[in-house]
């Protein structure tokens, strides 16, 4: 549905009055109005999980004896199992790389195969990698692991952009908003559980010389239990209505909303949606006629131009350009801010802080997963109250802080760890601190700004190129993190931490505050003015052709009318119970008529 906030007009004020009246609950509550419902949101947990873990999983299993063992020239010191940390960094971060690559096609399987069979095929492309990875035991080592996380990478990748946009086209719009925080958590879960599984299995067979192989390669065959969950289910749900309308394919989208809603296809509720999605497939299909008129025909290969040319079409106006910058340089301080150096690398960092044994540090691993999943929870709470802006700069000025105290306290101890240990634990609680300030504010809110700066006809693209930003950023953090901590030590603390202070210099100085904004007040900020009103015309028009305005009209009347004869209701019962009293105390109304007479 396009959004519209900011120039809502009186009757559609109104209808949405009605059509809340209707729903009944909204929110997390509606979540377990009908078990259509509730598995929808069950299937959002599916998809966050599945990438938090993923996100979460290996920085535990680069610890383990066992895994180091099948690592050939890719371990320096086969006497102390050391890592080449360059290599290492290859391991890590070839995901990232994969995931940039999936962010990259997803655009393009979602459309033409549609967002079902997308989901089917990136399960299995997920599959397949994690089974790549898993025969590292057979001999092949590190190149199994490399090409195993380079295609598990594509299928995580593709899946994070897919599985939300289905979510999000199939539920009803009275829990998206509860979807979208439903998402974040259960990528927190997935993390959290990755930590706490890693630090479990680390203990098959010891966790010296003779650990067994179980205990690197449980974890990673875990991964696959959401994916075939994911994937036998996906089997069992339907097509997206929008991608079926969207398709010339709308008797059977109209079916399946009504079967999604449980309500009849005559339904007034249904009757909205559906008018709402045919209004913006056809929003969508004349803003492509008029923005690239070449590529109107919905062929595959001009589906497969079309996302590269419009996102090239970005860089083309001042105005746009000034949107580019937000979004991928908010995308590329949410990185640099270290958190993933630390999600990959945390088992590493605290030995680094001298923490005296990997269990320990597999241990404190697991508060990380556990502190950021708390932090979470209240960020969709509160940040539409207290806006994006100032969240985000907290959120910097409070990592910086910690990454300079991290700084400090390594700085002076790194040499003399054993004999002040309480200094570690101090490093190691600012660690824990610094997750949950990126928990509440970079997390959460960098994904919402880069979602709500674009007009209307961009914004699938503009999203798919800060989240290119942001795998691409993750990529090379991966990628360099080992190096940094082997040969900067606590200097890698001050450069992160820097790089988070002018986050927040950035967002202070050239990040609008998006809470509230209409698409015209945007346009202002930005300087395209005219762009919103031009799509507004576009979006009213196709109200129009559809009927989505008659809708709308006829369910706020239907509204006034409901409100009137409640109204009277409430007269005549006011009417009847003072006629009632009347009989039932007519001593009392005969002395007041007395007293009145006097």
């Amino acid at each position: 549905m396009a959004p519209t906030s900011g120039t809502t007009t009186e009757f559609e004020a109104a209808a949405l009055a009605r059509r809340q009246a209707l729903i009944g609950a909204s929110g997390p509550l509606a979540l377990f109005k009908n078990l259509r419902v509730f598995g929808i949101a069950c299937f959002a947990c599916l998809g966050g999980l599945l990438y938090g873990y993923n996100q979460g999983v290996f920085s535990g299993v680069l610890t383990m004896t066992a895994f180091k063992k099948h690592m050939g020239d890719y371990i320096e010191d086969e006497a102390t199992l050391t890592w080449n940390d360059s290599k290492q960094g290859w391991l890590v971060s070839i995901l990232e790389l994969g995931a940039w690559f999936g962010t990259m096609y997803s655009g393009f399987l979602a459309e033409i195969l549609s967002r079902k069979y997308a989901i089917l095929v990136n399960v299995a492309v997920f599959i397949l990698g994690v089974v790549i990875q898993v025969t590292a035991i057979s001999g092949s080592g590190h190149n199994s692991i490399l090409g195993g996380r380079f295609i598990t990478g594509m299928g995580v990748g593709s899946l994070s952009m897919i599985v939300p946009m289905y979510n999000a086209e199939i539920a009803p719009p009275e829990v998206r908003g509860a979807l979208v925080g439903l998402q974040q958590l259960s990528i927190t879960l997935g993390i959290m559980v990755s930590f706490w599984i890693d630090y479990g299995t680390n203990f098959i067979g010891g966790t010296g010389a003779g650990q067994h192989n179980g205990a690197w390669l449980l974890p990673l065959c875990l991964q696959l239990v959401p994916a075939v969950l994911l994937g036998v289910g996906m089997v069992f749900m339907p097509f997206s209505p929008r991608w079926l309308v969207h398709h010339d394919r709308v008797p059977e989208a109209r079916r399946v909303l009504a079967k999604l809603r449980n309500l009849p296809q005559d339904h007034e509720l249904i009757e909205l949606e559906f008018a709402e999605i045919r209004a913006q497939s056809l929003f969508e299909k004349r803003s492509l006629q008029e923005n690239f008129p070449h590529l109107r025909e919905q062929t595959a290969w001009n589906v497969a131009q079309l996302q590269f040319v419009a996102i090239g079409s970005l860089f083309k106006s001042k105005p746009m350009f000034k949107r580019v910058v937000v979004a991928t340089v908010t995308m590329f301080f949410q990185q640099w801010t270290g958190i993933n150096a630390i999600l990959y690398y945390a088992p590493k960092i605290f030995n680094g802080l001298g923490l005296s044994s990997n269990a320990v540090s597999l241990l404190a691993t697991g508060v990380v997963g556990i502190a950021m999943f708390l932090a979470t929870i209240p960020a969709v709470m509160y940040v539409d109250k207290l806006g994006r802006k100032p969240v985000l700069i907290w959120g910097a000025v409070g990592m910086g802080t910690c990454h300079v105290i991290i700084a400090v306290i390594t700085a002076k101890n790194q040499y003399q760890w054993p004999s002040h240990q309480s200094a570690g634990w101090a490093a190691v609680v600012m660690v824990w601190l610094f997750v949950i300030h990126f928990g509440y504010s970079w997390g959460p809110c960098a994904w919402i700004v880069i979602s709500e700066i674009w007009p209307l006809s961009n914004r699938p693209y503009g999203i798919a190129l800060g989240a290119s930003s942001n795998w691409m950023n993750n990529f090379i953090v991966g990628q360099v993190t080992p190096d940094m901590l082997s040969k900067m030590t606590y200097g890698t603390y001050i450069f992160f931490g820097l790089l988070t202070f002018g986050g927040a210099l950035f967002v202070w100085q050239f990040v609008p505050e998006t809470k509230g904004l209409s698409l015209e007040e945007m346009d202002l900020v930005f300087g395209s003015v005219g762009m919103a009103e031009r799509e507004r015309e576009r979006w009213q028009e196709v109200q129009r052709e559809v009927g989505l305005d008659q809708l709308l009209g006829r369910s706020a009347s239907m509204g006034e009318e409901k409100a009137a004869v409640e109204k009277r209701g409430v007269l005549e019962d006011t009417e009847v119970s003072v006629e009632k009293h009347d009989e039932v105390h007519p001593a009392e109304t005969s002395a007041t008529e007395k007293t009145e007479g006097k």
